[in-house]
């Protein structure tokens, strides 16, 4: 974390890890490497307000995210991370502030709409990812890492679009615009996995993660957090009502 001084003063910053990736409604792709938007940014905005910092984005390929909270280049990483065994073991998580499911995208023309369908395919997910845990399941499938670039979103895209792959999985929240939006593309199935994402914030880190954890609670529970959710993503049910939160930490 930074202070500045402006005005005699002192403004608290914490350093959040990001990719710069254009995923709404997630987020898009930062027009001048600063700022950001969609509903991830937002609702960090929401959280941190409450806390009194402002926000440094701190802007990195996906998997140099947590490495950097790990060495103090950043104070958290605020972007897409499902709460996995593996990643708890680097980083410590909040509360929850999003939980989400996950598809599979194939093309339009593609018959495939089960995993009991893709003996055979080509499938891509983000290397690492909560996504590629998933397609390990699907039966005679040959797996495609993506990783180490600025739009990994995009390439698994026009990597399906080409030909390249036969698909990809990601979560459901950036599959419902492809889907609905781009002819070239449809939803195969959603997996109702129940992701929840989280902010994971440097191990033994206690009073940060307190903090966000007491400013997530107040944004849930005043609605604040669900208006950010419906702006962005009003297709998708609200996850987190105050009596389902602690559901979502067992």
């Amino acid at each position: 974390m930074s202070n500045n001084i402006e005005d005699g003063n002192t403004i608290r910053k914490i350093r959040l890890a990001c990719i710069d990736s254009e995923a709404l409604p997630l987020f898009a792709k930062s027009p001048d490497g600063v700022t950001r938007d969609g509903y991830e940014p937002e609702a960090a905005r929401l959280v941190l307000d409450r806390i009194g910092a402002d926000i440094e984005w701190v802007m990195l390929p996906w998997e140099e995210m947590i490495p950097a909270v790990r060495r103090g280049e950043a104070d958290a990483v605020w972007c897409g991370q499902g709460m996995t065994a593996e990643r708890a073991a680097l980083v410590d998580f909040t509360h929850p502030y999003a939980v989400f499911n996950e598809t599979l995208i194939v093309r339009a023309d593609d018959p495939a709409r089960a995993a009991e369908h893709l003996d055979g395919y080509r499938i891509g997910a983000i290397a690492n990812s909560t996504n590629m845990k998933l397609a390990e399941t699907f039966p005679g499938v040959e797996l495609v890492s993506f990783g180490a670039s600025d739009d990994v979103f995009g390439d698994m895209i026009e990597a399906t679009r080409s030909g390249a792959i036969d698909g990809f999985v990601d979560d459901d929240v950036v599959m419902i615009p492809l889907g609905k939006e781009d002819p070239d593309f449809v939803e195969a199935f959603t997996v109702l996995t129940g992701n929840r994402w989280g902010i994971g914030v440097a191990p033994g880190n206690d009073a940060l993660r307190s903090e966000i954890n007491v400013a997530i609670e107040a944004v849930i529970a005043d609605g604040s957090l669900k208006a950010v959710w419906g702006k962005w993503m009003p297709l998708l049910p609200f996850p987190l009502e105050p009596a389902l939160l602690a559901a979502t930490e067992e």
